[in-house]
């Protein structure tokens, strides 16, 4: 599904998938990206882990950057990876400049407790507003993102 179309821009990946490894990964993320792989839709798993304080690979960016859609696929605990929270900020700056398609996924966490942060979110950002105390700048835009895409129409796999 990959654009072909000389006038439109080539694109490496249809999709790119926003996840919370310890939830998702192994379960309803990689489901999904088998089953959009056997469709033909051409998606970005990243398949690292990284640690609290490692920073994020500009071969994930570029992967943001050269997909035409993401899926963020909100789980319990996508809020508690400070890595999660940066891709979904490029996510979203794809989003407002460039027209990139995002679609919200809550699995297993209701919409509104991703976009008011309450619930588990609120209790999450309690703490990330102490570990990152001297930079509250960067809380405040993970949270205007959540609120952005939590906010967009998509689906609520809770229970199924």
């Amino acid at each position: 599904m990959a654009s072909t179309s000389s006038s439109s821009p080539q694109w490496e990946y249809d999709v790119f998938l926003s996840f919370r490894g310890k939830d998702t990964r192994n379960n309803f993320t990689s489901h999904l990206y088998s089953n959009l792989e056997q469709a033909g839709i051409e998606a970005y798993m990243d398949d690292s882990e990284l640690e609290r304080g490692e920073s994020i690979e500009p071969a994930l960016w570029k992967a943001i950057e050269d997909s035409r859609f993401s899926v963020i696929v909100f789980s319990r605990n996508y809020a508690s990876s400070p890595w999660c929270l940066d891709e979904l900020v490029k996510v979203v700056e794809c989003m407002k400049e460039m027209g990139h398609t995002v679609l919200p996924v809550f699995y297993d966490v209701d919409p509104s407790e991703v976009a008011e942060q309450k619930g588990n979110y609120k209790e999450l950002f309690i703490e990330h507003e102490q570990n990152f105390r001297n930079d509250l700048e960067k809380v405040r835009r993970w949270k205007d993102c959540l609120a952005t895409v939590a906010n967009l129409s998509g689906w609520d796999v809770r229970n199924r």
